[in-house]
């Protein structure tokens, strides 16, 4: 423990209460025979200018921040993709594809119910691709709060969105727990106060949220709920 009284976890989606990105996109790559060198050269200079602290503004930024809308981002992406037998990849539903691999990490659900019944205040932060794919009759019982980028115009590493969703929990940003599986963006919470943790796998991640708590790893987590903060 480092001595502060967290009372609050806030938490990415995909890749974090999801499997990873990674698999799933590889996933999509197959089933749709996109050219894996085709997506690795675009991604690469997208992502790199979207998390880097000198990148310039692309699709990415824009399908994040809600500023442009999820198809026109699957044309953008599609015309940049080819298959590998050379024709062109199919722009609608892309996002849709792109994702649908993903599978929930039941460890990971149970984690943040655990936190959330021991009293502590829950968030979900999450930068956005496709805001109709998350599954949303899960967040009553998982999140005091959900933030997705698209939703609210900001988005992951920008400071703007930690304090955002900190607010929303009623929380200084000193006394919350933020889990991420970029490490940009754990920098970036960091930066504004918060305490990171580097998601590579469930047990770890569960077992870091547990260290900063102050519980014991095998512990069973009950309780009433903590009331929210004036």
């Amino acid at each position: 423990m480092n001595g502060t009284e967290f009372r609050g976890v806030i938490t990415d989606w995909g890749g974090v209460l999801t499997t990873p990105i990674l698999t799933t996109v590889q996933a999509w790559i197959q089933a749709d025979g996109i050219d894996w060198e085709s997506y690795r050269t675009v991604m690469r200079a997208w992502i790199t200018d979207a998390y880097g602290p000198d990148g310039n503004p692309n699709p990415v930024h824009a399908l994040e921040r809600g500023e442009c809308s999820d198809a026109e981002f699957e044309q953008q992406l599609a015309a940049q993709l080819l298959r590998v037998d050379g024709g062109s990849v199919l722009a609608e539903g892309l996002l849709q594809r792109m994702f649908a691999a993903s599978v929930q990490v039941p460890a990971m659900y149970e984690l943040i119910r655990a936190v959330r019944a021991a009293g502590l205040r829950t968030a979900l932060l999450s930068n956005s691709w496709g805001g109709t794919e998350y599954p949303r009759a899960d967040f009553p019982h998982l999140f005091d709060a959900v933030v997705i980028s698209g939703e609210c115009g900001m988005r992951k590493p920008e400071e703007e969105i930690y304090r955002h969703a900190a607010k929303l929990l009623g929380l200084p940003a000193e006394q919350c727990i933020f889990i991420d599986d970029i490490e940009a963006n754990i920098a970036a919470a960091q930066a504004c106060g918060m305490t990171g943790v580097l998601h590579v796998e469930a047990s770890q991640t569960a077992a870091e949220v547990k260290d900063l708590l102050g519980w014991q790893h095998d512990a069973i987590i009950t309780g009433t709920r903590r009331p929210a903060p004036d």
